[in-house]
């Protein structure tokens, strides 16, 4: 008996596809593991040093000393993620229509296959947030009419700008030292592009402490971070994965989640969490009672019909997502000069 698209991929087929459906982990979930609450605001922690203030002595009975609280609490409100594409007469035809059940199966799996592509969209966003905390300490919201910056903190302190490692008397592992003085807890790595990791291998201080002076060698990532490790400085990571967006004309753009000039000190343990709330679609869901909400899982997908003229079925991945930083104060961000 022929079967509609939509009870082809009916919302309970779609959940359990998303539910042993695995995804390539990203470098920001490691750094902002992620959570799911059931609320699109959140409060997030500012100016929450983790130094100690100092008490003092007292003699006895006296009044205590009155501390006060340093942390301020701000509001944030999750992002509204989403895409959608749609499903072309053709396509819906065929798909109701098959020929043979194999033909049916491989029709299927092209839109299976779409929504895999439309949860990877979802999850691009996600990640590009997390980038843009660690590479500028703000997030830049300038879509789709929306126009918002959150700015999560970092001190002005622990940003430079135009450092030069091209030039015969850079000296990076100096900088380096430097900015980790700067800081109040030793930093345990660092994010930065393999063009900037390639600028520190050729430094002719570097290869010179390395292997003696007027050597030809050229320091490996591994000996570089076994030296920084005996200095006491954090280890050096590259993260160079890309994005694409959809022109207007129909083309593609790469972009990278972290931008090729940064060099970003961080701690070695997590920098937060990404939140993660419901979404509209998710709440309407609680209507059916055939459904189990608690098997939604971060990103909601979903298919949908509209109009009459022309049939207009759409599959369609939303979340509401925003990274949450804990340890501003803890995070040196450097711009180097790439030319």
């Amino acid at each position: 008996m022929p079967r509609s698209v939509l009870e082809l991929f009916n919302q309970k087929e779609i959940l359990n596809y998303l539910k042993e459906r695995k995804f390539p982990a990203m470098m920001g979930e490691e750094l902002f593991p992620e959570v799911k609450k059931q609320s699109l605001e959140f409060d997030m922690l500012t100016n929450n040093s983790k130094v100690p203030v100092i008490a003092s002595v007292h003699g006895f009975d006296t009044e205590s000393e009155i501390g006060q609280r340093e942390a301020e609490k701000m509001a944030i409100e999750l992002a509204l993620i989403k895409r959608k594409m749609q499903l072309k007469e053709k396509e819906i035809i065929a798909l109701e229509s098959p020929r043979n059940d194999a033909e049916r199966q491989y029709l299927m799996k092209n839109v299976y296959n779409d929504f895999d592509n439309l949860i990877a969209s979802v999850r691009a966003r996600v990640e590009k947030m997390r980038m843009d905390i660690i590479a500028n300490g703000a997030i830049t919201l300038d879509e789709n009419g929306l126009s918002a910056t959150i700015d999560y903190g970092v001190p002005a302190a622990n940003k430079v700008t135009n450092v030069d490692w091209t030039s015969a008397s850079a000296n990076p592992i100096n900088d380096i030292l430097s900015w980790c003085n700067q800081l109040d807890r030793v930093p345990g790595r660092v994010i930065t592009s393999k063009t900037i990791l390639a600028k520190i291998l050729k430094n002719a201080n570097i290869t010179s402490a390395l292997f003696g002076n007027n050597t030809t060698r050229l320091a490996t990532p591994g000996e570089l971070n076994t030296y920084l490790e005996s200095l006491g400085l954090p280890k050096i990571y590259t993260y160079d994965e890309k994005y694409r967006k959809l022109n207007a004309n129909g083309t593609y753009t790469k972009y990278r989640y972290f931008p090729e000039n940064k060099f970003v000190m961080i701690p070695s343990e997590t920098l937060g969490e990404t939140i993660y709330g419901p979404t509209a679609e998710e709440i309407r869901l609680q209507r059916d009672p055939s459904i189990d909400v608690k098997s939604v899982g971060k990103i909601f997908a979903c298919m949908y019909e509209e109009g009459k003229d022309p049939v207009s079925t759409w599959e369609k991945a939303v979340a509401t997502a925003l990274p949450a930083l804990t340890c501003a104060e803890d995070i040196f961000q450097a711009t180097i000069t790439l030319t």
